[in-house]
């Protein structure tokens, strides 16, 4: 684990809890079935990185906005990448098996620094650019299940400790990367941007 910052001082999350399909166009893209119910997963803190790496031909970037959690609250807000090995976990759908080793790798939830966020929720946006080009846009809008959905949800189950992390889910315009790529993830607040962070693969 790498280390990440919330008002300047490290933080070591319990666990980052992910939810998937939580984009329709993005469902759409993969050709998955939107699903009855929130997908929930989690990466361990083992997962956690600053850095992106590259791993093999198939893995996948997802761009998300993510919430940091204090008192059962979101209390930040900062930028992350769920990388997954795809073909891995196409083969472990279809057998109906967990996604852990698509999923949980080491290196496989690059998280920027986390900044306080007592805003409006509602006017929430990230970008993510790969070489200059816009690749993926989301929204509080076009979430299916809103963030104050997802903390009752999982609190229903799952104790959210300090410094937990909830990664919301990826808009559509997921791809493959390559070595030397240049990414820069940015959360705005409406066009006020919140925090951003900038990434070379290495």
């Amino acid at each position: 684990m790498q280390k990440i910052y919330y008002k300047n001082k490290e933080i070591i999350p319990s666990k980052i809890v992910c939810i998937g399909r939580n984009y329709v166009e993005h469902i759409e893209e993969l050709g998955n079935e939107i699903p009855e119910n929130m997908v929930v997963f989690n990466k361990p803190n083992s997962a956690i990185s600053n850095t992106l790496n590259y791993f093999f031909e198939d893995t996948r970037f997802e761009g998300e906005i993510c919430f940091l959690i204090e008192n059962g609250n979101i209390a930040g807000v900062g930028f992350g990448l769920d990388l997954t090995h795809a073909n891995i976990q196409k083969n472990l759908k279809t057998k109906g098996l967990p996604w852990e080793r698509a999923k949980a790798f080491n290196g496989s939830a690059v998280l920027s620094e986390f900044v306080p966020f007592n805003g409006d929720i509602s006017k929430l946006n990230m970008k993510l650019t790969i070489n200059d080009t816009l690749i993926q846009f989301a929204n509080y809008d076009l979430m299916m299940y809103k963030p104050e959905i997802m903390l009752e949800e999982i609190k229903n189950f799952m104790d959210l400790e300090d410094g937990d992390i909830i990664m919301s889910g990826t808009p559509k315009g997921v791809a493959n990367y390559h070595l030397n790529d240049r990414f820069l993830g940015q959360i705005f607040e409406d066009d006020k941007l919140l925090v951003a962070s900038e990434w070379v693969v290495k």
